[in-house]
């Protein structure tokens, strides 16, 4: 791997493979029943939300604490392994940090893995990562690797065939890194029609899933209409392959089909009773996690719900750690630990699954991991003068945790285990991406071999259709 890689290579190369993927023809799928090492699977969930922690949330600092050391003026750096006290959770020995006790009483719901490995791909890019995560591909790749959402999405299908199969809420993409992000909120080859309905802001949900103001519904079903004769009409290549135009008018007759469905108002918040909708108004990721709960109770399939990814803001803590983390607790601890008690109460989280994850960990004195170090991209002096310093500032990608709830999985259970001392890498069962991808798949029935045939070569739903699940996590 090119350990000198930049975002405008990886701009270059991924914006590239949009393009190849949209004048592509129609990927050809494999028989599954002929697949030598296809077995049916039963599945035991239905729905998958993922919370995602964007710009790499500390292990230390959360779920997986070391030994505190407060802030005093003066002090090494090095001594500097978690900035909060710890607390018991309801597991018996398990502690988090301070400030995520709503999520500790929820953990015999679930399970905590703590031995997640990310990626080395050289110099350390949010952007590459996140693509890595959710698509199981490391970038740059020929083709538009699809999202793990529009995977679900292509081989179930929606629950509820009004509301769309895969819903992302939370990422704008006005802000830095943004076409970056867009490579991987996608499709790929499958087609637009298994792409993400982008929320970017939840309390205004009810707006994505209504005709624009000012235009009703007989000026929206003509425009529709023409749009669509447009799409029909045009040039083969003027618009992409044949596949990704039917797939593109599929995907515009599903937000037609959901605008005039009375399902429209599981977006409107406002209808959430205000005791509850307070728990949750933590924010725009708070919010989220309110909508998705109504959106998984109405049959959506697959939600990530995410803090957002901005530069150098939310857990892309390069200085002031400690006090950003302070803020970012808040925002997420009610609003998890809800979201799994409000599913449990209405008997959904037995065939949810919801994944809190991050692109990778963070600490404060390594960048990258233990033998395989990068650049530093952030200036920790040894001795911590001012409070900006206390913290954790760099991108740590040898150990992460990562919390799982429903659709099969164990409750109350811990997995894997990074050392106490400095660097707090994983000791204990690495977990790496492919692993997650197939837990996840598994519990949804869908087989390991799952492919398309594109370019002339089988793509897989991970790396040579090669990824085992995590066995041990599963109920």
């Amino acid at each position: 791997m090119n350990k000198n890689w930049n975002r405008r290579d990886f701009l270059k190369k991924s914006s590239a493979a949009t393009l190849a993927a949209l004048a592509a023809g129609a990927p050809v799928a494999s028989l599954l029943t002929s697949c030598k090492n296809s077995k049916k699977i039963d599945a035991t969930a239905d729905t998958v939300i993922l919370l995602w922690m964007a710009g790499g949330m500390a292990h230390t600092e959360t779920f997986d604490p070391k030994a505190y050391a407060p802030f005093e003026k003066g002090m090494e750096s090095n001594r500097v392994l978690s900035t909060f006290p710890s607390f018991p959770t309801a597991l018996d020995g398990i502690k988090f940090s301070e400030g995520l006790q709503s999520i500790g009483k929820v953990m015999d719901k679930g399970t905590l893995i703590r031995s997640y490995v990310a990626a080395d791909m050289g110099f350390i890019l949010h952007s590459r990562h996140q693509y890595h995560w959710h698509t199981c591909y490391e970038p740059p790749q020929t083709v538009a690797a699809p999202h793990i959402g529009a995977w679900i999405a292509n081989q179930l299908g929606p629950k509820n065939p009004v509301i769309p199969a895969f819903i992302d809420i939370g990422q704008r993409f006005s802000v830095g890194e943004a076409e970056e992000l867009k490579a991987f909120h996608t499709a790929g080859f499958l087609g637009n029609e298994f792409g993400p309905f982008l929320i970017p802001d939840p309390s205004q949900g009810l707006e994505c899933a209504r005709p624009p103001v000012g235009m009703d519904a007989k000026r929206f079903e003509r425009r529709n209409q023409l749009y669509d004769s447009l799409i029909s009409k045009s040039p083969m290549g003027e618009f992409g392959s044949d596949y990704q135009k039917e797939s593109l008018k599929r995907s515009m007759e599903q937000a037609y089909m959901l605008l005039n469905s009375p399902e429209a108002k599981a977006f409107d918040l406002s209808l959430e009773p205000k005791e509850i909708y307070d728990i949750y108004n933590t924010g725009r990721f708070g919010l989220g996690c309110l909508l998705a709960r109504r959106l998984t109770q109405q049959g959506a399939r697959f939600i990530s719900v995410t803090t957002e990814y901005e530069p150098f803001k939310g857990f892309d803590t390069h200085e002031n750690g400690h006090t950003r983390m302070v803020d970012m607790k808040k925002m997420i601890d009610g609003p998890v630990a809800q979201l799994v008690k409000d599913l449990d109460k209405s008997g959904h989280l037995n065939r949810t699954m919801i994944i809190l994850a991050s692109e990778f960990s963070r600490d404060m004195m390594v960048e990258g991991r233990p033998g395989a170090t990068v650049k530093e991209q952030v200036d920790q002096p040894n001795i911590v003068s001012d409070m900006k310093f206390y913290g954790m500032h760099r991108h740590f990608t040898d150990g992460c945790s990562i919390l799982m709830f429903g659709g099969g999985i164990k409750k109350g259970f811990v997995y894997g285990k990074t050392a106490d001392e400095r660097p707090c890498k994983t000791i204990e069962s690495p977990v790496k991406i492919d692993q997650i991808h197939q837990t996840i798949y598994h519990a949804l029935g869908i087989p390991p071999d799952t492919q398309y045939e594109i370019e002339r070569r089988p793509f897989y739903t991970t790396p040579d259709g090669k990824g085992e699940r995590i066995k041990e996590i599963i109920g």
